[in-house]
């Protein structure tokens, strides 16, 4: 009665102990034949006792929810439109909820006119910092950041390893769907596609316009032999009576103006609003 339970765990002890080495002498030298993934069998439900993971030679599979440090998520290099381009849109929401506030984002401009474009020219997180809350997965709008399984990121040298930048962070949306298909599943059925929000706009607008175009190719297939007389007629009337094109007129429109008056234009412009918003201030 009294030390029954002691009596059983001690038993089950001794039986975990015989059980461990039996499966060792089972498994034999079978770990080190990598034809088969051996270490899986032994992380199975069929295994016996208890065993020791030979790390860094064997590791154990990290949980599809695990997350560490963050990743930015890129269309793949084959995809037909968007080949290489972001999912961010450097809007900055990642950086504001980050509480160790381990994230910089430096957003990209159009060379041509300055302003600026909806993708990040520089992206920066501190892993020393990171806290792998993952708020920043959370709060992103586009479904851009991703917690990476990547643990193995100890060096000797803080400034070149420990602060990734976007290249470094960069990863394809095949690499997050291999490593959280589930995740990646049910963001896609609330998504609505496997795609980019932008590309699925841009899918669509695609097919709407050559619908669109290849209606009006048929309407003017069908009429255009009964209209074309009356519209050659109406084109040589017009051409005798018509005046002069707008774009024709010495500063009637900003794109008949030269590179220096078109600058002018724009300075002005700038001034205005360097003015407006000094009242405002």
């Amino acid at each position: 009665m009294y030390g029954t339970g002691l009596a059983k765990g001690l038993r089950l002890t001794l039986r975990h102990f015989v059980e461990s080495y039996i499966d060792d002498l089972r498994y034999g030298f079978r770990k080190y034949h990598h034809s088969t993934d051996n270490f899986g069998i032994r992380q199975g439900t069929q295994t016996k006792g208890v065993i020791t993971v030979q790390y860094p030679d064997e590791k154990i599979a990290v949980p599809e929810r695990f997350r560490f440090i963050p990743i930015l998520i890129i269309e793949d290099d084959d995809h037909p439109t968007r080949a290489g381009k972001d999912w961010c849109t450097s809007c900055g929401i990642c950086a504001k909820v980050c509480p160790p506030q381990c994230i910089w984002i430096v957003r990209g401009n159009d060379p041509n006119t300055g302003r600026p474009v909806p993708e990040p020219e520089g992206f920066f997180i501190d892993i020393d910092i990171c806290m792998n809350c993952g708020y920043c997965a959370e709060y992103c709008p586009f479904d851009a950041i991703k917690m990476d399984h990547d643990y193995e990121l100890a060096s000797y040298d803080r400034t070149s390893h420990h602060i990734h930048d976007k290249e470094r962070l960069s990863k394809p949306n095949s690499y997050w769907r291999a490593i959280a298909p589930t995740r990646a599943y049910d963001e896609m059925l609330v998504r609505g596609t496997w795609e980019h929000k932008d590309a699925a706009k841009e899918a669509r607008r695609g097919g709407a316009s050559a619908t669109r175009s290849s209606a009006l190719s048929s309407a003017a297939r069908e009429t255009a032999p009964a209209a074309t007389a009356a519209t050659a007629a109406a084109t040589a009337a017009e051409a005798e009576t018509a005046p002069a094109p707008a774009a024709e007129v010495e500063g009637a429109t900003p794109w008949s103006e030269d590179d220096a008056k078109r600058e002018e234009r724009r300075r002005r412009a700038l001034e205005r609003k360097a003015k407006r918003a000094a009242r405002g201030g």
